[in-house]
């Protein structure tokens, strides 16, 4: 505004004294060298983050079908001896009526103790494995959330002083002068680049501890049933022989029957039980090796365009007026 109204009031000048002393004025055209300021586009190398695709080796937990051996029970049939009474008659010679003083062999039953085996269950310790879950610490990537700064190139208006180069027409007198008038000045509205400090949320890879399940195989004490043999007191009837005093009679001898009990020996059909060894097919944890990809973040060498400020010379045509002398120009 300020180079507005000093071009008006030297137009307004140069209009007055047209007027007074009502003759052009005089001068000569010459070249006048001038700096002017422009704009051009140059390119620069910059490092821009990007993310690269590379593999690595996991492992992953699979079940595997292996065989164990375990004991089974089967009923397996025996053979057991046992004793049975038997009641037999046999006839034995007696005497009728006559009463004579005798010895006469008789058989008693008699108990005897015995020793007899018998079998006892008792529970034995063993070791057995068993799978237990222990807890293992493992790292484990994760993303998180970054501010990171950058650079933006944004435009601003700017008011620049421009000069506009030629001779303008400011009217008439009222002989028919023309006034004109030189290097008048505007103002033009410009956008200047200007670099402002932004923030971008980027993902950056930690890592964070985690529990993980794994199984050992460990041993604990547990009991089978066996059994053992004992030696147990039992009674066993057995027959001896005695002799005692009896009275017989002298006249006839007769023949009578009698009873008497013995023991037979006889098989009997049991079952016991046995344990036999089979294979039962059970499920084991195992890891296998697989390939997962990755992100990686890389720097890469970019292109950048960005302006700079440069000043080149120019030749432009003033009016210089000529003086003659008279104390003012």
């Amino acid at each position: 505004m300020r180079s507005l109204s000093l071009l008006l009031l030297g137009a307004s000048c140069a209009l007055v004294l047209s007027l007074a002393y009502a003759h052009p004025p005089e001068g000569v055209w010459k070249k006048k060298l001038k700096w002017v300021e422009e704009w051009v586009p140059v390119w620069k190398t910059v490092k821009k983050e990007a993310w690269e695709t590379k593999w690595k080796k996991i492992q992953v937990p699979i079940w595997k079908e292996v065989k164990v051996p375990v004991w089974k029970e089967e009923q397996v049939p025996d053979w057991k001896i046992v004793k049975k009474p038997k009641i037999e008659e046999r006839e034995v010679p007696a005497w009728k009526e006559v009463k004579v003083a005798d010895w006469k062999k008789v058989t008693k039953p008699i108990w005897r103790e015995v020793q007899v085996p018998i079998w006892k269950e008792v529970k034995v310790p063993i070791w057995k494995e068993v799978q237990v879950p222990v807890w293992k610490e493992v790292q484990v990537p994760v993303w998180k959330d970054v501010q990171v700064a950058d650079w933006k190139q944004m435009f601003e208006p700017q008011w620049v002083k421009m000069g506009i180069p030629g001779e303008k027409f400011l009217g008439k007198d009222h002989e028919g002068w023309e006034y004109t008038s030189h290097d008048l000045w505007r103002k033009k509205l410009i956008w200047k680049p200007v670099w402002k400090k932004i923030w971008r949320t980027e993902k950056k890879q930690e890592w964070h501890t985690e529990k993980k399940q794994e199984w050992r195989t460990d041993k604990v004490q547990d009991f089978k049933i066996e059994k053992k043999q004992e030696w147990v007191k039992d009674k066993k009837l057995e027959w001896k022989d005695e002799w005692v005093q009896v009275w017989k009679t002298v006249k006839k001898q007769i023949w009578i029957k009698e009873k008497r009990e013995t023991w037979i020996e006889e098989k009997v059909q049991i079952w016991r039980t046995e344990k036999k060894q089979v294979w039962a097919t059970e499920k084991k944890q195992a890891f296998k090796d697989e390939w997962q990809s990755v992100k990686v973040p890389v720097w890469k060498e970019v292109k950048v365009q960005e302006w700079k400020k440069v000043w080149k010379p120019i030749w432009e045509k003033v009016w210089v007026p000529v003086s003659h002398g008279h104390g003012w120009d």
